[in-house]
């Protein structure tokens, strides 16, 4: 096949509405936050840090379905065409539904299992409970959004994904304010929106997709046995088992912060908590790039475009370093007016404020791993991208014992290096991959 010209419109026509969306993501966490922190009580704070970071290792490890639906979409868009994209969906909603089932089944072990492991103690793990009690139960929400929106980032509908999401955090931000504050529900009030908010998405994509020009073709999906079978559910699983595990790594080590903050006191745990939430907000509006991998260099293999895939790869990356100089630039001349606005006491404030300069060095030192994410998951050398992470939390688990006299800001700048090395070791891998992929081009 003729190699295609590069879209660099079509970089930002998924990259920008991908950095709009995510940010309405990471706006759920940093507002319930900075809702939270109204209520003035550091415990109460530290329990919604430590909720969300529960969540994170349950859901968010979850991202799988995303990510692996996104990818096989993109691939399929220019190798078999729409009946193949809905059967990718198909998979990814039965799959979701069978995690969900299983999270719900193993709820009695694994909340307290979880809550016991980020070091949640007396008065922070009674508000946690909580909570994370109300929340649990948006498990099959999370799992068919998850799934639904892998499968309209895939077919490059960003703007219908972007409306969705900004929809679903005005919905949980106000029911936050509602509930938390004028009702005074306090944290229950908190776990309450983001119930809600999570069905209400449900119901959107569902209708949007379904009304689509999609629905029938996966409604015959769904209800054809063989597309769902063990042999054809195989190669969608085994792309997805290799995410799940990466995001599983990243997620124990993203726990490994909030466990060492919690054993420095209430006040680290919250200070690390606003740290934490501003740095998923950069990794979140930097993985718009992650966005436009995914689907170009998808894309790029299903038509068997080796330049092109080179060239695609070049070019975000290009583009998400300048993107990561402008956050850099903002918390430089920022962070600490806006870490003190979600500190719920001064002296959180002050701790906080004392490790800005990583909110500097934090854009620099992931947007290559995002972007190296997104080509990896687009191409489906998700075997690759484990033991990128895997390496990584090998040195990021080394980096904390050898640092941890050094104080708080050593934790942080363990992190920093974790970041660096997972980006260093996905770039040594992609020649080979490249010399791999083109050649047969199979999920690994």
């Amino acid at each position: 096949m003729k190699p295609a010209p590069l879209e660099t419109r079509a970089i930002w026509a998924i990259a920008i509405p991908a950095m709009l969306t995510n940010v309405a993501t990471a706006l759920i966490g940093i507002g319930d936050m900075w809702i939270v922190g109204r209520l003035e009580d550091a415990a109460t704070q530290g329990a919604v840090d430590v909720g969300a970071r529960l969540f994170a290792m349950l859901f968010t490890v979850m991202n799988f379905l995303k990510m692996g639906t996104t990818g096989l979409v993109a691939q399929e868009g220019t190798r078999s065409g729409p009946q193949a994209q809905a059967a990718m969906l198909a998979r990814g909603i039965a799959v979701g539904l069978a995690i969900a089932a299983l999270l719900l089944l193993f709820k009695p072990l694994l909340m307290p299992a979880l809550l016991d492991a980020l070091g949640a103690r007396g008065e922070v793990l009674s508000f946690a409970h909580i909570y994370a009690e109300i929340r649990y139960w948006t498990a099959p929400g999370v799992m068919l959004n998850l799934a639904l929106i892998g499968f309209l980032v895939g077919h490059r509908q960003m703007g219908a994904v972007l409306a969705i999401e900004v929809i679903y955090n005005v919905v949980n931000v106000a029911l936050g304010l509602l509930l938390a504050l004028h009702l005074d529900w306090g944290i229950a009030g908190i776990g309450w929106s983001s119930f809600i908010a999570e069905y209400a998405k449900l119901a959107i994509l569902g209708v949007l997709v379904l009304r689509g020009n999609a629905g029938g073709a996966l409604l015959a999906a769904l209800s054809d046995r063989a597309l769902l079978s063990w042999q054809a559910l195989r190669p969608f699983l085994g792309v997805n088992r290799d995410l799940f595990l990466r995001t599983l790594v990243l997620m124990i080590a993203l726990a490994a912060i909030t466990r060492l903050s919690a054993e420095r006191g209430p006040e680290v745990l919250a200070a690390n908590g606003i740290i934490y939430q501003l740095f998923v907000f950069t990794a979140l509006l930097l993985d718009g790039f992650e966005n436009a991998a995914q689907v170009l260099n998808g894309e790029r293999l299903g038509a068997r475009d080796r330049a092109g895939f080179a060239e695609y790869v070049r070019a975000i990356l290009w583009r998400g370093l300048a993107a990561a100089a402008v956050v850099a630039f903002a918390f430089a001349l920022l962070a600490d007016p806006i870490l003190a606005s979600f500190a719920a006491t001064p002296e959180v404030a002050q701790i906080a404020q004392a490790q800005a300069i990583w909110l500097v060095a934090i854009p620099f030192a992931g947007v290559a791993s995002f972007v190296f994410d997104g080509v990896f998951v687009g191409a489906s050398w998700t075997r690759a991208m484990l033991l990128s992470m895997a390496g990584a939390a090998v040195v990021f688990a080394v980096a904390l014992w050898l640092s941890w006299p050094l104080g708080n800001g050593a934790l942080w700048g363990s992190f920093v290096l974790f970041l660096l090395v997972r980006a260093g070791l996905q770039a040594v891998q992609m020649p080979r991959l490249m010399q791999r992929g083109f050649g047969e081009a199979k999920p690994e």
